[in-house]
C-alpha cells in the first residue's frame, strides 16, 4: 500500500499504523503519530486501519537547548 509517511510517499505491506510504525522501524520508540492530520493515540494504534494514499505523520521527541 502507498503512503505519504512525513511528506513523502513510501511503499508499504502494513495495515494497520502500529504494523506501520514496526515496519519504518520506530516500533519501540515513543512517537506522536497523526493519520490524516487527526492524532492517534499510542493504544489505538493496532486497530487503526490505514488506506492506500493516507497521510501519516510521526513526531519523535528531541533533546535541545
Amino acid at each position: 500500500m502507498k503512503l505519504i509517511i512525513n511528506g513523502a510517499a513510501k511503499e508499504v505491506a502494513a495495515t494497520t499504523l502500529a504494523e506501520a510504525l514496526t515496519e519504518l522501524g520506530h516500533g519501540g520508540t515513543k512517537v506522536a503519530t497523526a493519520v490524516n492530520e487527526d492524532f492517534v493515540p499510542a493504544g489505538l494504534r493496532s486497530t487503526h486501519e490505514l488506506r492506500d494514499g493516507d497521510r501519516v505523520e510521526i513526531v519523535a521527541p528531541r533533546q535541545g537547548g
